[in-house]
């Protein structure tokens, strides 16, 4: 991996930060936090500014609608709309993360021509329907059923963490269509409409106060057959491909987010005297030297998915272990920083991200599922009993 910048990708660099220049003053103000409309609003006027200047979609392949960009180009373009204060994916996250990604490595001519478009516009958002309430850290085990009725799906069951369920127009539905087959064997991917006849959705109050997740019910769910991503009864080698982007490259926005945090904290200790505490420098000196160990693993990640066809390797679940941790150790540090006082006021945006944090060690595969990834694929360590 060259990780030296070309005359091309610093020309590259320069004509983002200049549109970023431009385009920034002219948002509108930030939403509510609660406001999923307001914020499903926003960010979608962001996706539409992105995608009208030809930044959409950056790293897709052409012929998914992206502008196929060297993954080089793909870390700069990161870098600088984080180093700008510009908005992330958002409410936005999973279809451009998640389930895009998937349908441009897995899905036909005609679902990457329906789905991928509207993706990139920011006309159509979805959420992510995987996890039930009997199934989370053993996602195989799934019991959301999907009988065959002619050319539709009939799809009863339930979900739990549903991702963004409240503004989602699409969701992408793990089912089992075989409950016969071994369970890793009998299920499929399906791309559902949120406004079909029988979806309830119900929202869940996070421990911040965010209803960022939902329940969702299924209740004899019509879905075209012509919905489903890949074979019928081939879904699980499919979710591997969505979670692999979701542990391989979706956070890598995140890593570069977290070290201007840090510097926030390193600016902060020195204004408010706590800077004198030789262990908290060395504590922030620590976290400084694993975010950029991170952000270099972010690099190889992002390059040896480019190399292998545009689907991360299983090294995601590496990067996904460690910065799951980290990040809690960075806001356990800001905590440090700022006292007991600033740190139980929950209008503070680090606080909230610090409740945020928590979930990371549970959120897209648990620290145990990803201990047991390493130590069996690229460790090569026997099966535990």
């Amino acid at each position: 991996m060259d990780l030296a910048y070309t005359e091309e990708e610093e020309a590259f660099r320069a004509r983002l930060r200049k549109w970023l220049g431009s385009v920034l003053p002219g948002l509108p103000g930030k939403p509510d936090p609660g406001d999923w409309p307001g914020r499903r609003t926003y960010d979608a006027g962001w996706q539409k500014l992105l995608y009208d200047a030809g930044y959409a979609g950056l790293h897709w392949p052409a012929d998914a609608g992206g502008r196929g960009a060297t993954p080089t180009q793909h870390l700069i373009f990161l870098e600088e709309t984080e180093r700008a204060g510009a908005p992330y994916v958002g409410a936005n996250f999973v279809g451009l993360l998640h389930a895009g990604p998937t349908i441009a490595a897995e899905g036909t001519g005609e679902q990457r021509a329906r789905w991928l478009p509207p993706v990139l516009r920011g006309e159509e958002m979805w959420c992510q329907g995987f996890s039930e309430p009997d199934a989370g850290s053993d996602l195989a085990s799934l019991r959301t059923r999907a009988v065959r009725d002619g050319d539709d799906y009939v799809v009863s069951g339930q979900k739990i963490w549903t991702s963004h369920a409240e503004v989602a127009d699409w969701c992408e539905l793990l089912v089992r269509t075989d409950p016969a087959a071994p369970k890793h064997r009998g299920i499929s991917w399906l791309a559902m409409r949120m406004d079909a006849p029988g979806v309830t959705v119900r929202p869940l109050r996070t421990l911040a106060g965010s209803t960022e997740f939902a329940e969702v019910f299924l209740d004899e769910v019509r879905v075209p057959v012509s919905h489903r991503v890949g074979a019928e009864n081939d879904g699980w080698r499919v979710t591997m491909v969505t979670l692999s982007f979701e542990r391989g490259t979706a956070f890598v926005g995140e890593v570069v987010a977290c070290r201007r945090t840090l510097e926030a904290l390193a600016a902060e200790a020195r204004r408010n005297g706590r800077w004198d505490d030789a262990v908290l420098r060395r504590r922030l000196g620590r976290l400084n030297a694993e975010f950029r160990a991170l952000w270099r693993l972010t690099q190889w990640n992002v390059s040896e998915a480019q190399a292998g066809g545009g689907v991360p390797g299983v090294g995601g679940s590496v990067f996904k272990l460690r910065y799951s941790h980290a990040r809690q150790e960075l806001y356990e540090a800001a905590a440090e920083v700022l006292g007991a006082g600033d740190a139980l006021d929950l209008d503070r945006e680090w606080v909230l991200d610090r409740l945020s944090s928590l979930s990371y060690t549970i959120a897209a595969g648990t620290s145990q599922i990803q201990r047991n990834i390493v130590a069996e694929r690229i460790l090569g360590l026997p099966k535990g009993r």
